[in-house]
């Protein structure tokens, strides 16, 4: 099952250029080439694995440890933790009957011969044990509890492998992408009270503890908020990392990482969490040549998640005016040179099961006044804004992360072309931290919250569309529909693909949920991203994937360039 990463945008003081790698334009041969510190936009909000899913923590993670499955480069899953991806073809997973009738899957895995965490202990069946026992409680908060209430059971035949007994058979039955294994010997003892887990949990209260991380790197030192230390993890069963220590900085406006860069205060900016595409297109023409630049399509989709508890936005006619009164494609084109698609819905057209039946909203601004109407907003009041007949105004709160110099233009874009709907729009922004560690993940947006989504290949967006994954305090936050949808028939859907083993059948039930996820429009969809991964000459190894799993998976393949 995969999960969706919201990628959202800290300043903080940036490091010497002791830390740097040199001027990040310049061939300087006898620079000390030991160190790399990568800018970054955002703090993450946890290191937990498994609670909140922000894409600044799966970053800095994914070089500390790795997940049973993930996908590759190629969008191919692929084991990573495992030894041997379960298949019904090599028999390590097995169809079976259950006592209600229904089908379920066996699903068998084996933890990689010699992974220990880096304290020394060997990464054992008691962690998944135990990993599962966090999983399943309700009141753990976890992100995708979902993924823990579908497993039935687990049956140990050693340390080492274990069997998943799941309460369906799903086209995807061997993606275990996000369960992510926990540290029984540290964080059982934070667990006696499962509501208090995310307060405890050693991943924040004890982050340099090396018992906590598995991977190629470890971190040794945090500085909250400004910048997280890694160094290579003792314990590590593949290939030995080149850097001696990597330092994530934390510099929350995108005009500061670009100065860094070319100041040598930082040697690379994250691909992920950088630079969006008009900031990397006006790079490109500057500085191009000192750089090796790609811009990756990406199943990121930038939208705005809407409040449907909010009164005005209950109404689905106010919802299409909203979009109909955008001019999008334009918006495109000027800000990012048409590189970024607008999109349709929340499927990205490289995506296999895109459908082109899927209505789209062209600007139009004169359907966009009649449905306004016809919802009861056509008055207007002394400064031309839209009322209803209480005399209350056609108002929304627009939120997103504070720093990030493209979404606040895109914001000011929305609130220019919404005024002249008579729409009244209110920009409030925040830290990346508190926005998505609290306003959104807890839904305390009034109306507008606008990020974007990082997912893999077909990934069923059950956690941010099925009315069960609605975020509350009863399930301890847990779940990403942040919205409060609720549709029937669109549970239903999701249900359903799930289970459909049949491409042609799988893909129109995909084709059903695109149009009427646009005809409701608990979203209003924006563009998908190309992000521009900018990587200074000498370094070598950096792949970009273009899906949820981001690169810092095949850190120990990153190197300095021979000189």
């Amino acid at each position: 099952m995969a999960m969706r990463f919201p990628t959202l945008t800290r300043l903080a003081l940036i490091l010497g250029t002791a830390l740097g790698l040199g001027l990040a334009g310049c061939d300087d041969k006898t620079q000390s080439r030991d160190t790399l510190v990568i800018g970054m936009t955002q703090y993450p909000a946890t290191l937990n694995p498994n609670i909140e899913s922000m894409l600044a923590k799966t970053y800095v993670l994914a070089m500390t440890r790795r997940p049973f499955t993930h996908h590759d480069p190629g969008w191919q899953l692929i084991c990573a933790l495992c030894e041997t991806l379960p298949t019904l073809e090599n028999g390590l997973a097995v169809p079976e009957s259950l006592p209600n009738g229904k089908k379920g899957i066996a699903v068998t895995y084996t933890i990689k011969q010699g992974a220990k965490w880096g304290d020394g202990t060997p990464v054992t069946t008691k962690d998944v044990e135990f990993t599962y026992e966090v999983g399943k409680h309700p009141a753990s908060g976890v992100a995708d509890g979902e993924l823990y209430r579908r497993i039935l059971k687990i049956d140990v035949k050693d340390a080492r492998t274990f069997t998943l007994h799941l309460d369906r058979l799903t086209f995807d039955y061997n993606s275990i992408n996000t369960f992510q294994v926990l540290p029984a010997h540290i964080e059982r003892a934070n667990f006696k009270d499962p509501k208090e887990y995310r307060q405890r949990t050693a991943y924040d209260t004890d982050t340099t503890n090396p018992g906590l991380y598995f991977g190629p790197y470890r971190i040794t030192k945090k500085e909250t908020g400004s910048r997280i230390i890694l160094e290579p993890n003792p314990t590590w069963w593949g290939k030995k990392p080149y850097f001696k220590k990597i330092v994530v900085q934390i510099i929350e406006k995108t005009a500061a990482l670009e100065a860094n860069l070319l100041s040598g205060s930082i040697g690379y900016i994250a691909g992920e969490l950088g630079l969006l595409v008009d900031q990397g297109l006006a790079f490109e023409k500057r500085h191009g040549k000192n750089f090796d630049i790609e811009f990756k399509p990406s199943l990121v989709y930038e939208h705005i998640d809407l409040n449907l508890e909010n009164p005005f936005l209950k109404d689905r006619r106010v919802r299409r005016a909203l979009i109909l009164a955008l001019d999008r494609d334009e918006l495109s084109k000027k800000l990012f040179e048409g590189r970024q698609p607008v999109a349709d819905s929340f499927v990205h057209p490289l995506d296999w099961v895109h459908s082109k039946d899927t209505p789209r909203y062209a600007f139009d601004p004169k359907k966009a006044a009649d449905l306004l109407d016809a919802a009861g907003w056509a008055k207007r009041d002394g400064e031309g804004f839209r009322v209803n007949g209480d005399g209350k105004r056609l108002t929304f709160e627009l939120m997103t992360t504070a720093g990030s110099r493209t979404r606040e233009l895109v914001q000011q874009i929305l609130q220019s072309q919404w005024r002249k709907a008579g729409i009244d729009i209110r920009i409030r922004n925040e830290p990346a931290r508190v926005y998505f560690g609290e306003t959104v993940t807890k839904r305390k947006f009034k109306a507008m919250a606008m990020f974007a989504w990082l997912s893999a290949p077909e990934s069923v967006p059950r956690l941010t569309l099925h009315s069960d994954q609605i975020t509350t305090a009863a399930n301890n936050w847990s779940g990403q529909n942040y919205t409060s949808y609720k549709n029937p028939e669109v549970d239903k859907l999701l249900d359903a693909i799930e289970v459909e083993l049949d491409r042609d059948k799988r893909a129109r039930l995909w084709a059903r949920l695109q149009k009427i996820y646009a005809e409701d429009l608990p979203v209003l969809p924006l563009y998908f991203r190309a992000d521009p991964f900018i990587i200074p000459k000498w370094l070598k190894g950096i792949k970009p994937t273009g899906h949820q799993d981001p690169t810092t998976l095949w850190v120990e393949h990153w190197h300095a360039a021979t000189p």
